[in-house]
């Protein structure tokens, strides 16, 4: 396993690693290159070959819809609120998008 934050150096002798990723450090969405130099039994160094890992956030968002009063009156104005929606960190809600389905 490894931890890449800051953007640090991991030397192994297994051809394959972990990048190690935890709920207080992960690795921001986006696009994150990684770059890797191979060293023979020589200590000859390879030319360094990269990969792009795109990092996507596929977890939906929670909708909580309110209304204020609960039970308006016929006749009476009243609000709908979406404050207790929610989304993943570092996820943040952006749009709102209100129906009268019946």
């Amino acid at each position: 396993m490894a931890d890449f934050q800051g953007k640090n150096v991991q030397e192994t002798v297994d051809p394959i690693i972990e990048v190690t990723i935890t709920p207080d450090r992960p690795l921001s969405v986006g696009r994150h290159r990684f770059q890797l130099v191979v060293v023979d039994n020589s200590n000859n160094e390879s030319e360094p070959d990269t990969i792009e890992v795109i990092i996507l956030d596929t977890t939906k968002p929670t909708a909580v819809i309110n209304s204020v009063p609960r039970q308006p009156e016929f006749g009476q104005s009243f609000q709908l609120s979406a404050k207790g929606s929610r989304d993943l960190l570092p996820g943040k809600i952006v749009n709102y998008i209100w129906t009268l389905v019946e």
